[in-house]
């Protein structure tokens, strides 16, 4: 059983015992951290994405979501849970470049490769990762933060 929700550098964590254990309609949700995009929420399902170690975590993308190209320091590994979502690799946003994964999904972006994402009819995915988490888009104008 979960203990704690605690709201760390923007990121929404648990505090939990090793060995997690969370249903769909447990899951609590939260506006994403500022780095991405306006309108997706998350909930962390296990880990502390601002610490070093594993962390899992899952992303609620509305219809229309876009996610410009950019990297983490660490692999992530994608699985889509509902809805649909497009990925690729590259330095910029490009339709054409990308693969469509739905539900069942899975996607492997190695640390450093630039990719981006985005979903047309929104979508749920569940990303693991070794934290701490760090997301910098190729062109900094994408960046939500330097807005």
């Amino acid at each position: 059983m979960l203990k704690a929700v605690v709201l760390v550098s923007g990121l929404l964590c648990f505090t939990s015992p090793a060995a997690a254990q969370v249903n769909t309609g447990d899951l609590k949700w939260g506006p994403a951290p500022a780095v991405f995009p306006a309108g997706a929420q998350m909930s962390v399902l296990s880990g502390d994405p601002t610490k070093a170690g594993l962390f899992v975590l899952r992303l609620k993308m509305p219809a229309g979501y876009k996610i410009p190209a950019h990297q983490h320091p660490s692999d992530e590994y994608v699985t889509v849970i509902s809805g649909d979502l497009s990925l690729g690799m590259g330095d910029k946003l490009d339709p054409a470049m990308s693969a469509k994964l739905a539900p069942g999904g899975f996607a492997v972006a190695g640390a450093k490769m630039n990719h981006f994402a985005f979903s047309n009819g929104g979508a749920v995915v569940q990303v693991s990762a070794e934290g701490p988490f760090g997301m910098t888009y190729v062109n900094p104008a994408d960046d939500p933060t330097r807005r």
